[in-house]
């Protein structure tokens, strides 16, 4: 084993990233560094049980993914509409009444989650930036009308000089730009398989005009730092990494740091030898030109779709008597890496493990694969026929025939897809920390973290020379692949829904950065069917994230089971929970409105790609919901 670091510290205050005092919520983490912390004091432990609907905004029965989070900025909440309805709503947070709409046209793509606020100056009004499909769109924040000054009539073609070969291939946006200055910074979402197709390079934005400033190259090019992490040629024509997850920014220091996904494809990687520099990096840039700073990896070669999607998240901590910034990034694969905010190493002891070797012919799997000592992992890394669920008698022998039928196995969180057989990735493609990230409460120094510990099965099957099978939209045959994923994202879990493993399912924990130990853990969901029988504390997958604030709350939606939730922050106590009409796969947000109450919001827009096709969700209604103290 190799261990890269260790230490003991101490928190100190979140410095450059501390929320502000929040009469608004500004951006889709609350600040630049998405700490997701207020300091409202208005909703106590005390009191957070008297909480009450103040107001709800409906979108009807829409049917599509709904995860967005509203800003409100100066008495204005500012929301997305739901996939295939793309655009954007202004509201009164007080009463949520609707003041103006501003609809995308010809948009095609992913839901987007949030806009982003640029507060202008004295010669230029405030504008919202997001992004539709693949187009990145400023509009007046005044009045939702596309400004005209930036790009062609508000409106910029991202495909322009990335995806120009490949005009119907998967490129799109479902995250917020981050701003930083005059500058928006954005990646896309690319697709999952084969090496040719759009880049997944993140870009910024000039504000005021459109005109992009600078590019980084997520593969380098000969010349370039790290070049040939991808084969002496794998650089060309390379498709992603994606770069589709929220990005935080420390605007003091002009950092930004990016959470960057997978190389496609997925989960076969003959046709790119080596680590595969930048994808699954802790990527830090210089914000104004885009300058490599440094990288830190958390999956070398990935063949199990470990791509990070959480907004790395920023605070500041003292070791013996230093501060140090540091900014901590969430995995799919149930891992918190603590991190150096200025160089990347790791402030806690990160190992280096041997990791399950590919069955697949022609691949090379990467020997080692990092692991956090501390915190260690939150959630299950592995799964045998011997922890199979006893939740139910039913569900039992459905996921016992179901493992012996398609003779699954499981070596550990590094198991990859195999040419025989089924693999039982733990935690599968949507378990772990997804893209909801984590809050931070710098009086007590906790990081909250909600986890899925929810397994996806699948198996590779060679494919025929110019097979078209599995090839994405719009591009030719993958002749350089033999292999391609079948059924890859299929969850391990009965036909009603149930995981199979035993429960917890789904957590919500506190890490205390003053120690990097897991200062409390709690299951987090419920199943009413289960709860009727007696079978309580099962937890459910869940995507989404939580808010933390001053009074010692954490407020998260995100579950499969309709609840909106109040915790304890110093113990993981449910202090208060509603049920909505729909799951909450969103992150709440508050503020104090212009009546000077303050109110917790959060999107309950239906089921998450983690609650789709359970028994959890049917047709659901799409509200904004509101809620205050009497």
């Amino acid at each position: 084993m190799k261990t890269r670091e260790a230490g003991l510290i101490l928190i100190l205050a979140a410095g450059a990233t501390e929320a502000l005092a929040q009469t608004t919520w500004a951006g889709f983490g609350g600040d630049p560094g998405h700490t997701r912390y207020s300091t409202l004091n208005q909703i106590t432990p005390a009191n957070v049980a008297k909480l009450r609907q103040a107001w709800a905004y409906d979108l009807g029965s829409m049917g599509r993914k709904w995860e967005a989070t509203p800003l409100v900025v100066d008495d204005v909440m500012y929301l997305t509409l739901p996939q295939g309805a793309d655009g954007v709503v202004a509201l009164d947070p007080v009463t949520g009444k609707q003041l103006w709409k501003y609809e995308a046209k010809d948009s095609r793509g992913r839901s987007n989650r949030a806009v982003s606020y640029w507060p202008g100056d004295a010669k230029t009004p405030p504008r919202l930036l997001f992004a539709s499909g693949d187009k990145l769109i400023a509009l007046s924040a005044k009045t939702g009308q596309p400004v005209k000054e930036f790009g062609d009539n508000g409106v910029v073609n991202l495909r322009i000089g990335v995806a120009d070969n490949y005009p119907t291939g998967a490129y799109s946006f479902s995250s917020p730009p981050a701003i930083y200055k005059d500058l928006a910074i954005l990646g896309p979402s690319t697709q999952e398989t084969g090496r040719y197709g759009p880049s997944g390079d993140p870009r910024a934005f000039d504000i005021r005009t459109g005109k992009m400033i600078w590019r980084f190259h997520l593969v380098p090019r000969p010349g370039e730092p790290n070049e040939g992490t991808w084969g002496p040629e794998g650089w060309q024509e390379r498709s992603g990494p994606s770069m589709w997850g929220l990005i935080s920014v420390d605007t003091e220091r002009g950092i930004v740091f990016l959470p960057v996904g997978n190389p496609s494809s997925s989960f076969y990687g003959a046709d790119r030898p080596g680590t595969n520099l930048y994808a699954n990096c802790v990527l830090a840039l210089d914000a104004a030109t885009g300058k490599l700073l440094w990288y830190f990896q958390t999956t070398h070669h990935d063949l199990v779709d470990a791509d990070l999607a959480a907004a790395p998240i920023l605070f500041d901590i003292t070791r013996n008597g230093r501060k140090i910034p540091a900014v901590a990034q969430v995995t799919k694969l149930n891992m918190v890496f603590i991190l150096d905010r200025l160089t990347g190493k790791p402030i806690y002891p990160v190992e280096e493990r041997p990791a399950p070797k590919s069955t697949v012919p022609g691949e090379v799997s990467w020997p080692t694969q990092p692991y956090t000592v501390k915190p260690a992992p939150l959630g299950r890394l592995s799964i045998t026929r011997d922890e199979l669920t006893t939740v139910t008698p039913e569900s039992r022998q459905f996921c016992l025939e179901w493992w012996d039928r398609e003779h699954m196995r499981n070596e550990g969180v590094f198991s990859s897809y195999g040419s025989e057989g089924t693999t039982v990735m733990f935690p599968g493609t949507i378990g772990g920390g997804n893209w909801g990230g984590m809050a931070f409460n710098p009086q007590l120094g906790y990081l909250f973290v909600n986890i899925s510990n929810l397994g996806t099965i699948g198996k590779l099957a060679p494919v025929p020379p110019n097979s078209r099978r599995s090839a994405p939209s719009g591009l030719p045959p993958l002749p350089e692949v033999d292999y391609l994923n079948g059924p890859a994202y299929t969850r391990f879990q009965d036909e009603n829904g149930l995981p199979c493993q035993q429960p917890p399912w789904g957590e919500l924990a506190a890490i205390n950065v003053n120690t990097g130990d897991v200062a409390w853990k709690v299951p987090l969901g419920i199943v009413d069917s289960l709860e009727a029988k007696g079978i309580t504390n099962t937890g459910t997958p869940n995507v989404g994230g939580a808010i933390a604030t001053s009074t010692g709350l954490v407020f998260i939606g995100a579950t499969r089971d309709k609840r909106f939730r109040a915790f304890d922050a110093k113990t993981g106590k449910l202090l208060w929970e509603t049920k909505l009409e729909a799951s909450a796969a969103a992150s709440p947000v508050t503020y104090r409105g212009k009546d000077g109450k303050q109110y917790v919001v959060i999107a309950a827009g239906g089921p998450s790609d983690a609650g789709r096709g359970t028994e959890f969700e049917g047709n659901f209604p799409q509200k904004l919901i509101a809620f205050s103290l009497p």
